[in-house]
């Protein structure tokens, strides 16, 4: 079997899955970052510092041997970065607030090696449609929303309610793998392998 390419310092299923979809050969080792704006940061700069702090921690907490990727991914509402649910209550303010209205989606991505770093962001615009009360509770009694930042997923149930996506599409997931692809070509990881040699 060959050998790995990459450290992902996430736990994110969604964000493993999306860097197995470019052919990479990955190790996954979630880093222990502490979550929060800071005082007049914007959504832009959390993802940024969260994305870089997630991967220097998988550096720090690895033998080194292998590029690390982090990750941020933000749902934003009039400014306010809207976090993953605290219950059920919550969710459903969540989903009340996106009903018929436009949210952004920051998706920040970071790659360290050594004292070489790379950092990346992805923007996209999503429009909800409306979500009634009556679907919110059927949301939430689905799970998915639980562990969802804005309380939605959009690879799964939560993409009835997006009416359009202008942006990243996988950035939205977890993930912006056009971002991703091209900081990773900058650590001379390819992100489209080689077919195997047949004679």
């Amino acid at each position: 079997m060959s050998a790995p390419q990459l450290l992902l310092a996430s736990q994110s299923p969604r964000r493993a899955e999306l860097l197995r979809q470019l052919g990479l050969r990955i190790v996954v080792a979630p880093a222990d970052v502490a979550e929060g704006a800071q005082a007049g940061e914007t959504a832009a700069q959390y993802a940024r510092r969260i994305a870089l702090a997630k991967a220097r921690a998988g550096l720090a907490a690895s033998d080194g041997t292998l590029p690390v990727l982090g990750a941020d991914t933000d749902v934003v509402l009039d400014g306010r970065i809207l976090g993953k649910p605290r219950d059920g209550d919550d969710a459903r303010a969540m989903l009340a607030a996106l009903s018929d209205r436009e949210h952004e989606v920051y998706s920040a991505v970071a790659v360290v090696r050594g004292e070489q770093e790379g950092l990346a962001l992805s923007v996209t615009r999503v429009v909800f449609g409306t979500i009634t009360p009556a679907q919110a509770n059927a949301y939430w009694a689905s799970g998915e929303p639980a562990d969802k930042a804005g309380a939605y997923g959009i690879q799964g149930l939560g993409a009835q309610f997006v009416r359009e996506i202008h942006g990243s599409y996988s950035g939205v997931v977890g993930l912006p793998l056009y971002e991703t692809a091209a900081l990773l070509k900058q650590f001379g990881i390819p992100t489209l392998p080689l077919p195997a040699h047949t004679p």
